[in-house]
């Protein structure tokens, strides 16, 4: 089943894997996101299910023992599915567990994984010639384990299709809004990250660790000039307009967005017009030279490459996948 057609049909089924040791922070942020009714979007949302291999899982360091979870039969019907993390990754996860996300994969279902959940969709054999991340900190036992995994170390997420990974526990939040972005549309994930009180994007390709020393005098923020630039994404703006506007030279720019957001100053710039496109697209404007303009991008042409690059759809296949006219009413 395709993933726009398990919305027609039925709501997307999100299905949790939880395993002794589980991280409980993930198995929150898939709650929070997948799990709670959101009747102020008016659309239909998704069904979660949290399983498990026993009746009774303790979690990371016995924290505390989950109870009255599913059995593993609830991955069978998972549209998502999403991998337990593993707080020991050198150990090997249960088998039945492993099985559960072979079955998931051979009938097409999107494989999710934060943090060293990658070591048991690795384990299970789904991620053979796939591009994936994990935690920092464990990235070199993960190609030492598994070479045959395509492993991009510093990035906080790889969407490799219908593989997802996540490499850190924060970074399951990004994932799981960049998750809601594709099945929903960039309206709904702003409106889910303004809920959560949470940057409504950070791009996957961001590093997922900074080294950064604690400066004598610590640089202004730059949140004031990304707020003047998010009011003026229409304009013409270049990485000099910014760098004038933080008062700072566009080496300096360059280097405070590194330290701060983890991208350089242009690649935040171009995302952000193309997240405002894709609003612009969502909220019923039609004119491919108008929202191109209306979001700095110029052309209909760049545009057109920029989408594509960014959301894999290109302008009209986003319109007829997440316009006005195609979006769910609430029943």
């Amino acid at each position: 089943m395709s993933r726009e057609s398990s919305h027609q049909d039925r709501p997307h089924q999100v299905v949790a894997i939880v395993d002794e040791g589980s991280n409980p922070f993930e198995l929150g942020v898939a709650t929070e996101l997948f799990g709670l009714r959101r009747p102020e979007l008016g659309r239909p949302w998704y069904d979660f299910t949290l399983c498990s291999p026993t009746p009774d899982v303790r979690m990371h360091r016995g924290i505390f023992t989950m109870a009255g979870v599913a059995g593993l039969e609830a991955v069978d019907d998972a549209d998502t599915l999403i991998a337990p993390n593993r707080p020991d990754p050198e150990v090997e996860p249960a088998p039945e567990v492993l099985e559960a996300v072979r079955r998931a994969a051979g009938r097409g279902a999107r494989l999710v994984s934060f943090c060293t959940g990658t070591f048991t969709l690795a384990a299970a054999g789904v991620l053979d010639g796939r591009r994936a991340t994990t935690h920092w900190r464990w990235a070199e036992l993960f190609a030492a384990c598994h070479p045959a995994v395509r492993l991009e170390p510093d990035v906080l997420f790889v969407d490799d299709g219908d593989v997802l990974t996540a490499a850190g526990s924060a970074a399951a939040l990004d994932l799981g809004l960049h998750l809601i972005r594709l099945d929903h549309g960039a309206e709904v994930a702003n409106a889910v990250s303004r809920r959560l009180v949470f940057a409504a994007h950070r791009d996957g390709g961001q590093r997922q660790f900074i080294e950064r020393p604690i400066p004598a005098i610590p640089d202004a923020s730059l949140a004031p000039v990304l707020a003047w630039v998010q009011e003026r994404l229409h304009e013409p703006l270049a990485v000099a307009d910014l760098a004038a506007r933080a008062a700072a030279s566009p080496a300096t720019l360059h280097r405070r967005f590194r330290v701060e957001l983890g991208t350089t100053p242009l690649a935040w710039l171009t995302a952000e017009r193309v997240a405002h496109a894709c609003r612009l697209i969502e909220r019923g404007e039609v004119q491919l030279d108008a929202v191109a303009r209306a979001s700095g991008l110029g052309t209909a042409s760049n545009l057109r490459a920029q989408m594509l690059r960014r959301t894999g759809l290109t302008p009209s296949a986003y319109r007829h996948r997440f316009g006005p006219a195609r979006r769910p009413q609430a029943g």
